[in-house]
């Protein structure tokens, strides 16, 4: 044992040996390199030999090896500066995390909470008696549904015949259309007539004031995708533009106040509710049902759609608006099929029809959420950022206008002014340049919707490259906001030089000024 412990000692002895020379040989460079002293000593032993170009030179290889020296260790404190950032970015991140974490927790035991008083409150009106109640939570675990009480329930080929209505809304749509006869529609108008004519419509009727433009972009939007979203400073209209919109087409917009408490789809097309055995059904689930009825443009508006995370409330719908055969939009309602069902319900699926869109607005400050890149690459962006300005315009009627007019004016619109080759051509050097430098790429589904977007805002009586300069300011640029931009503020400045020799001068203003306020705010 005596034996092992003195080699035990030896042995560290010498590796701790090896470790102290490392760090005795590191000392001893730093102050060799530091020895101010021995420059001054060595200078003026060779000094007395310089001639005059001598000392020139001297001074010169000095001033050389101070700034090497200065460089060095302002790239250090550099260095130091950004992992000491990095690191605080880390920790606020778990610390958002956890947070997060503490919220869901507390939001589980919240529903739990709930479920146990609305359970409290059906056995105090004496819907189910202590017995019944009992039986029916053993015979909902096992995945039964529980009748209400004196009801007979039978099932026949699938179907569950029932004398009870779970959907009364929808059924009120059904009777509604028994007797429906639809407008005398306008099909003779065209894209531009009709910006012109809402935009005069609005000033006369309503004293709303949208810049010509906003009601060009608005169309182009809905040609190139069922989810638009306002956004900009209160105050510009943001709401009031689908509102008015309703009004003009005679077909009144359905208003969905977002609360910040959604956080499912729930919330938004209702629920099922076992207890009374009563779907819950909301005012957009009665808008989309009936909007398979008619032929008119339907909006459903959800406003301050950004004070609640839109992923939640609406990601099912956001992939169903992805799906590339319309006849495979669906939503799943309920699980099984009752004989008082509504007509135009399947199986308990709802059908999105291609007649309705869904307008969003959106505030960008401290009270609501960032709309994630998700939801903004499946929608297009419409900025308001300035007032409207009051101009006279004519008396003008609201109009009845058919979706399928409108699909009509769409396609013809992307076979009349489809993009141009010198133009695809451009944004296909843009996309590679800015891929080189900044690792941004355009993608696919952003070019399939410039494609749809720019010919219909030419239809709408708009410029090519402006519709061009706004998808790529809303959809391709908005993206670098996620960059480091203070380490970019010259590649953004490139990329405005390299914008305007491409597209040629007074061109691209839109996205010209987008970049230039990143540069400014960071």
């Amino acid at each position: 044992m005596n034996g092992f412990l003195k080699w035990f000692f030896v042995f560290m002895s010498s590796m701790l040996a090896g470790f102290g020379q490392i760090f005795k040989g590191l000392w001893n460079g730093i102050k060799q390199i530091f020895n101010i002293k021995n420059y001054i000593r060595i200078f003026k032993t060779y000094s007395a030999d310089f001639g005059a170009l001598g000392w020139i030179l001297s001074v010169l290889a000095i001033i050389v090896v101070v700034a090497i020296f200065v460089l060095i260790i302002f790239m250090i404190v550099l260095a130091v500066r950004k992992y000491i950032r990095f690191r605080h970015s880390i920790v606020s991140n778990e610390d958002l995390i956890e947070e997060i974490s503490d919220l869901q927790r507390q939001v589980v035991k919240m529903t739990k909470e709930k479920d146990e008083i609305m359970a409290m409150k059906v056995a105090q009106l004496g819907v189910y008696d202590n017995t019944a109640l009992a039986e029916g939570e053993t015979k909902l675990a096992e995945g039964e549904q529980m009748p209400a009480q004196g009801e007979v329930q039978t099932t026949v080929d699938g179907v569950v015949q029932t004398a009870d209505c779970r959907f009364s809304k929808l059924i009120e749509v059904d009777n509604f259309y028994k007797t429906y006869e639809p407008p005398a529609y306008n099909n003779d108008i065209t894209l531009s007539g009709i910006c012109e004519a809402y935009r005069n419509f609005a000033c006369s009727r309503m004293h709303l004031y949208y810049d010509i433009k906003t009601i060009r972009l608005f169309i182009a939007g809905m040609a190139s995708t069922k989810l638009i979203i306002l956004q900009g400073i209160s105050g510009t209209g943001k709401t009031s533009l689908p509102y008015s919109f309703g009004k003009f087409l005679q077909k009144d917009t359905t208003i969905a106040s977002v609360q910040p408490s959604w956080r499912d789809r729930t919330e938004l097309f209702g629920y099922f509710n076992e207890f009374t055995k009563n779907f819950n059904e909301t005012e957009v689930l009665k808008r989309i049902y009936s909007s398979e009825y008619n032929e008119d443009v339907n909006f459903i508006l959800l406003d301050e759609m950004n004070i609640a995370r839109v992923e939640y409330y609406f990601a099912e719908m956001l992939s169903i608006l992805e799906m590339p055969d319309p006849a495979e939009w669906e939503l799943d309602l309920v699980p099984n099929v009752w004989s008082t069902d509504p007509v135009r319900l399947d199986k308990g699926k709802l059908r999105i029809p291609q007649n309705i869109w869904y307008i969003g607005t959106a505030n960008n400050d401290d009270s609501t959420f960032t709309i994630s890149d998700k939801v903004y690459d499946r929608a297009q962006p419409i900025n308001l950022d300035a007032k409207g300005v009051a101009f006279d315009a004519p008396d003008t009627p609201p109009m009845n206008l058919s979706f399928e007019h409108l699909d009509t004016l769409f396609k013809e619109a992307f076979q009349m002014y489809p993009v141009s080759q010198d133009s695809l051509k451009k944004i296909q050097q843009l996309d590679l340049w800015v891929i080189e430098k900044l690792r941004v790429a355009f993608g696919n589904r952003i070019l399939k919707q410039m494609n749809l977007f720019v010919p219909v805002y030419v239809a709408c009586g708009g410029e090519e490259l402006d519709g061009i300069d706004y998808v790529l300011a809303t959809k391709i640029f908005r993206k670098f906001e996620s960059l480091n931009l203070a380490m970019l503020r010259e590649e953004l400045k490139e990329l405005c030089t390299y914008m305007l020799k491409l597209f040629g001068r007074n061109t691209m203003k839109e996205s010209i000024a987008y970049l230039e306020r990143l540069q400014k705010l960071y």
